[in-house]
């Protein structure tokens, strides 16, 4: 690397730590906590409606579900159809506290974070219980395991009386440092607490790719069987990456019955799966911003598609019902699209503009 950390022509390494820093120059430091602190400051300049500040919520907690599907099926190689199920287990570890404390409960309201936490360590044993089957399964006999588990996740969920089979379990609004937070500010709270685990998670998993956990996952990814002659153990490490993407997935799951301050089946279902694996896809696989860059083209689509239904609905006959059928076309138009033209995803068009900048001022 260039001796000037400020800015730099090229890649040129003398060593491997060098190659793993997070930051390659101190211009990319400056320039991410810039990003962080806009990320923090922007509410409160421009302040936005309820509805919007919903969907940045969403969009956040989409990422750290995602974050966990791509550790599984971008990192590790292996295909998992069930992952909105380890963030219903998230949610519903908050929605069984409520259950047999109460919603307005000194730990369900005063020890939030704790129930988040709690939260991603139940999607991480139940994500250790998933993983046993990648000991032996791969392709598609893993993908139909991981479905086995989404539908048994909801045939439980909706069978008993506990979890009031299915319908939505009320969970009491959150206490801060300044007090009870109060419906007006609920969403721009849920902001700055979605951000925060965000931003921890994706640190999580980019030291974890620094390791030689991280290692093993492409390794595996890529060979299993050379994986193995080179000392690594596949089996212990496709376990543990679904102990990861359980605890991110979980994680998400408590936030999200936090942000809605309540947990219903509908939010978790197999739908859900198929758009997580969508954001995964689109955003790119085994990469770590597109797990950020999926959800949010997703999410911006679902809305743009939204918008044009209902605006040609006024000059449509109400029986073509073309809000039912856009969406699900334009979904699966996206996907295959991507897939066909550009299977690294957004990622790939991201690589691309840092290449370009990061060659100035030889720019080729």
């Amino acid at each position: 690397m260039s001796t000037n950390r400020w800015l730099a022509t090229g890649n040129f390494f003398t060593s491997y730590k060098e190659e793993q820093r997070i930051y390659r120059t101190h211009l990319d430091r400056s320039i991410f906590i810039v990003f962080l602190a806009v990320l923090f400051i922007w509410p409160l300049f421009f302040p936005v409606k309820n509805s919007t500040m919903l969907v940045i919520d969403n969009v956040m907690i989409a990422m750290i579900a995602v974050l966990g599907l791509n550790i599984v099926t971008g990192f590790a190689g292996l295909i998992s159809i069930g992952h909105a199920a380890f963030v219903g287990i998230g949610a519903y570890a908050v929605g069984t506290a409520v259950t047999l404390l109460g919603k307005n409960h000194e730990l369900i309201v005063y020890g939030w974070p704790v129930m988040i936490l709690l939260g991603g360590m139940a999607g991480a044993a139940f994500g250790a219980l998933v993983g046993l089957p990648a000991l032996r399964l791969k392709h598609l006999y893993l993908a139909i395991a991981t479905l086995s588990f989404q539908i048994i996740f909801e045939w439980v969920i909706m069978l008993m009386s506990f979890f009031d089979q299915g319908q939505t379990i009320a969970v009491g609004r959150v206490y801060w440092f300044g007090g009870k937070v109060l419906r007006q500010q609920h969403y721009t709270f849920w902001y700055y607490a979605i951000l925060v685990f965000l931003i921890l998670c994706g640190f999580m998993v980019r030291n974890l790719l620094r390791t030689r956990h991280g290692r093993c996952l492409i390794a595996v990814r890529d060979n299993d069987r050379a994986a193995d002659a080179m000392g690594m153990h596949p089996g212990f490490t496709k376990v543990y990456a679904f102990i990861v993407a359980g605890l991110l997935a979980g994680i998400a799951g408590a936030l999200k019955a936090y942000l809605d301050r309540g947990v219903g089946i509908e939010s978790y279902t197999l739908h859900t799966s198929i758009e997580y694996l969508a954001m995964a896809i689109v955003g790119g696989l085994g990469t770590l911003n597109g797990s950020l860059w999926g959800p949010a083209a997703i999410q911006m689509l679902d809305l743009r598609v939204e918008e044009l239904a209902e605006l040609s609905g006024h000059y449509l006959p109400a029986e073509l019902n073309l809000a039912t059928a856009l969406r699900p076309l334009t979904f699966g138009l996206v996907i295959v699209l991507f897939l066909m033209f550009e299977p690294r995803g957004i990622a790939n068009w991201w690589r691309m503009f840092r290449s370009y900048t990061k060659l100035w001022p030889f720019r080729y």
